[in-house]
């Protein structure tokens, strides 16, 4: 009899159950969805036999930036999407600021989806923007439900801003924002640092002895106006109705105010990186550019602060902002204000959230998945199809050895880029095999496995279809 080329047979996996409790489960898909989930037995054909490793949903990944067109020296969606299956990521969300020409209409979507999509080795959704580049209530107005119409539901936004392609928002331009993305349910995500606080700190920090200390540059990037910005996106939510998302929090007064927010009902919501989970200005200062990013770890009261806030529900979700430089040139060009800032992370994000958070306590497994998996595919729009291993979902799987101890290393990484904040870190728990919509994208023996067949998720459509 010929065997059935759409249909999987999983066995032997261990799916969680609630908290950190595990079961032996098989999974049967078929056409790249999850037909059954049986906890009785291991009856029928077998494809894959996981002799117990966990079996965790794909995880999704809200916040990348794989700079392609336009940026390919630093990332492209070829190696930042290997990248993303070697670390247990299934789906992406790309950023629209760092393409060429930023995504923020319907033309420069159509043309970036025309140059990744061949690329792309897992499955993705993308972001589009409103800059401060020629802003126009107008063509808002216009904008937005077409890009709606064409699958995007996250809004990218920019309190402050050092990309000239990609200017920032005045506050009554995000109010505009916010009140036009209402109007139709899109979320409005906002890089929440106060402009003033920031110009004013990078001019004091610049004029001063020790000027290219990267705490200067650290100092001038506040926690105090990150909570600022934090608060008037909370303001401006509240006045206008809209879902916010505030993107990459780095300190604990921003949790303390969404935490009081949503104790209101304000339709806010949060996201933290590992980067901000694991590191602080001593370690910036010890490591200096290569952990440069935009907002600037905080102390170790902050970093406290973020655990505690993911671990009560405070902050949605983990995402990456992974934004690799040209390694070494960007990060090496003579002066902590033109370093470029940002890290690699898409492949590191699963395995630090299983090491540092499940393994040492901070969160219960459940609690994991929820923050890597079924929330942002819930903030995006996803949902439906991601996040979940639940029958009718995509059979978007991660297999992993949660016992396996393993350092990590830049030059085994699979992002173009090969340096990370996380160099010789050892983490418990290890991504063995990636499937996406039922297909094997990785093995941890083998590299990649076939070819790129990751597709745009358009929220309410079946790619398979």
């Amino acid at each position: 009899m010929k065997k059935d080329t759409n249909r999987l047979r999983i066995v032997r996996a261990r799916i969680c159950t609630a908290g950190n409790e595990t079961a032996e489960c098989s999974v049967t898909i078929s056409d790249g969805r999850i037909e059954a989930l049986d906890k009785a037995g291991t009856l029928g054909a077998v494809d894959i036999d996981l002799h117990g490793a966990w079996l965790l949903p794909g995880a999704v990944d809200g916040h990348v930036h794989f700079d392609e067109p336009g940026f390919t020296h630093r990332e492209s969606f070829a190696t930042g999407s290997l990248a993303a299956a070697a670390g247990g990521v299934t789906t992406v969300i790309d950023m629209p600021c760092t393409s060429l020409p930023p995504v923020t209409d319907v033309a420069s979507l159509e043309r970036k989806l025309k140059v990744i999509a061949p690329k792309a080795v897992v499955d993705f959704a993308l972001w589009a923007g409103v800059r401060g580049n020629g802003f126009s209530v107008d063509h808002l107005k216009h904008t937005l439900p077409a890009l709606y119409s064409h699958g995007v539901r996250s809004i990218k936004t920019y309190l402050v801003s050092g990309m000239p392609t990609f200017e920032d928002l005045d506050v009554h331009q995000l109010e505009e924002v916010m009140r036009a993305a209402a109007d139709i349910g899109m979320t409005v995500g906002v890089h929440a640092e106060d402009k003033r606080l920031v110009l004013e700190g990078t001019e004091r920090e610049r004029a001063a002895e020790g000027a290219e200390d990267i705490l200067a540059y650290a100092r001038a990037r506040s926690a105090e106006a990150e909570a600022r910005a934090v608060a008037k996106c909370i303001e401006l939510a509240e006045r206008t109705g809209a879902r916010v998302h505030v993107v990459h929090l780095a300190c604990g007064e921003g949790v303390r105010l969404i935490r009081q927010a949503k104790a209101r009902g304000v339709s806010v919501t949060a996201e933290t990186c590992p980067h901000y989970l694991a590191f602080t200005d001593e370690d910036l200062a010890r490591m200096g550019s290569l952990l440069k990013t935009a907002p600037v770890v905080k102390t170790a009261s902050d970093r406290e602060l973020l655990w505690g806030g993911l671990a009560d529900g405070t902050i949605d979700m983990v995402a990456t902002d992974h934004a690799p430089a040209n390694w070494p040139t960007e990060k090496q060009t003579g002066s902590i204000w033109t370093d470029y800032g940002g890290v690699p992370g898409v492949e590191t994000m699963l395995p630090y959230m299983l090491s540092e958070g499940v393994a040492k306590g901070r969160l219960t497994l459940e609690r994991a998945l929820e923050v890597c998996c079924e929330a942002p595919a819930r903030i995006h729009g996803i949902a439906s199809r991601k996040g979940a291993l639940e029958v009718g979902m995509d059979a978007d799987f991660v297999a992993v050895d949660p016992l396996e101890r393993w350092t990590v290393r830049a030059d085994e990484l699979l992002t173009r880029q090969k340096y990370t904040p996380f160099e010789g870190w050892e983490f418990t728990g290890r991504v063995l095999r990636t499937f996406v919509r039922g297909h094997e994208v990785f093995h941890r023996a083998q590299g990649a496995v076939g070819d790129p067949l990751g597709v745009f998720v358009v929220p309410g459509h079946d790619p398979a279809a």
